[in-house]
């Protein structure tokens, strides 16, 4: 269990930190494309006998590579290149599951085993999360820039593509850090439910690239703990326990909140009657 609230945590919070930017930008599809397009790439590394990272990282960063190759060089749109490509690659990963003989049992790719980190998956974990956050703390001036204004951010003499190919890379390297708490197919809510919650608590970025790591750190954690103490899917109840977290918020915001919103326009309408 101790080993179970530390790798939810680091993945939590670099998942928070990378969904800032995501949710800003719109590339909520993106997340989900290449969480699912890596698991080709693990069942490959387990039948090989590398760490499963390797074929994680590779899978995603080709999933990414054939989804702006499809958009670039016919007239099928980002949208329908996304659809098509990570289908296809999830659907061969779970071929691959079916057919491939292990007494590793493949199905946590696919709905996490936080319970049973092992050792090196968990220093896999810590160090792929460090890598992740150090770039996104170090490039965070250009990122932002990259996904509040890209037109001004271009003719400053950033690079959008090379910009937009660095956040794409270190969303695959996420998508592995994660793998192991939810898995492949719940992977898309670590991303996105954060960074959605925190946008709207504040309307300062920075504000928001603190608090969404500390709100999916603390949902995350809630949720490995009423997971064992329920005897029901860790990867699930993490997903639950931020999706409740988001609708109290989406609720009860100070100020953009639904029921707080309704509350101020009724006292604002007594008052003026």
């Amino acid at each position: 269990m101790r080993d179970a609230f530390f790798a939810s945590a680091v993945a939590a919070a670099v998942c928070a930190l990378i969904s800032c930017w995501i949710v800003l930008i719109g590339w909520s599809l993106m997340g989900d494309a290449v969480s699912h397009a890596v698991l080709p790439g693990v069942v490959l590394s387990y039948i090989v006998g590398v760490p499963f990272a390797i074929g994680a990282v590779i899978f995603g960063f080709l999933a990414v590579a054939l989804i702006g190759t499809i958009r670039d060089t016919s007239r099928v749109k980002e949208d329908a290149a996304i659809g098509i490509v990570f289908t296809t690659l999830f659907a061969l990963g779970l071929v691959l599951v079916s057919a491939t003989p292990s007494q590793t049992d493949l199905g946590h790719i696919l709905f996490g085993n936080v319970l049973g980190v092992s050792g090196s998956a968990l220093w896999q974990l810590v160090i792929l999360g460090a890598v992740v956050t150090a770039v996104l703390v170090a490039k965070r001036r250009d990122l932002t820039l990259f996904a509040f204004d890209p037109v001004h951010a271009h003719a400053i003499g950033l690079s959008r593509r090379w910009l937009g190919a660095l956040l794409l890379g270190l969303l695959a390297l996420t998508c592995v850090v994660a793998l192991q708490i939810v898995g492949v197919i719940l992977v898309v809510a670590m991303l996105i439910i954060p960074g959605a919650a925190a946008h709207l608590l504040t309307d300062k970025f920075g504000h928001m690239l603190l608090l969404a790591p500390a709100l999916a750190v603390g949902a995350t954690v809630m949720g490995v703990y009423v997971s064992y103490g329920a005897d029901v899917s860790p990867g699930g109840m993490v997903v639950v326990t931020q999706g409740v977290m988001f609708t109290a918020i989406y609720l009860f915001a100070p100020r953009n909140g639904l029921v707080t919103s309704w509350y101020g326009r009724r006292r604002t309408a007594i008052a003026t009657v």
